[in-house]
């Protein structure tokens, strides 16, 4: 289940670094705002299947919507004149991504640290 949030990672960077058409035309905020919410929620989905609650269906959608969220937000700062309104979708999609990575590290520094422990009360006896 996690394999699968990893796999949409790397088939939208390889499809982002072999597209024919330049992206210079697009504004860097919208960008960058559309891969941070993409990371934020590939990182979500890793979560979810380390929690045995992945689902593909929410995944996707939630990565589309997340998406499509972030942008919109950007596209309104600059309609109403507040162009910096994309910091507010950077500052909480910056947040939930640092939380998603240490429950993540957590799982895993818990995984190693109780495979120690396993070997170590299976050398003690």
């Amino acid at each position: 289940m996690i394999l699968v949030p990893v796999l949409a990672l790397v088939v939208g960077g390889v499809i982002a670094w072999f597209a024919i058409t330049p992206t210079t035309d697009i504004p860097r905020e919208y960008v960058g705002v559309a891969a941070l919410a993409g990371v934020d929620s590939v990182f979500g989905g890793i979560r979810a299947g380390l929690e045995d609650r992945f689902r593909h269906d929410l995944f996707a959608t939630g990565f589309v919507l997340n998406i499509l969220l972030a942008v919109g937000l950007v596209f309104l700062g600059y309609m109403i004149g507040v162009g910096e309104l994309y910091l507010a979708a950077v500052i909480f999609l910056g947040g939930r991504l640092f939380l998603n990575l240490s429950v993540i590290r957590r799982h895993y520094l818990t995984r190693i640290a109780d495979a120690r422990a396993r070997k170590k009360m299976g050398t003690e006896q």
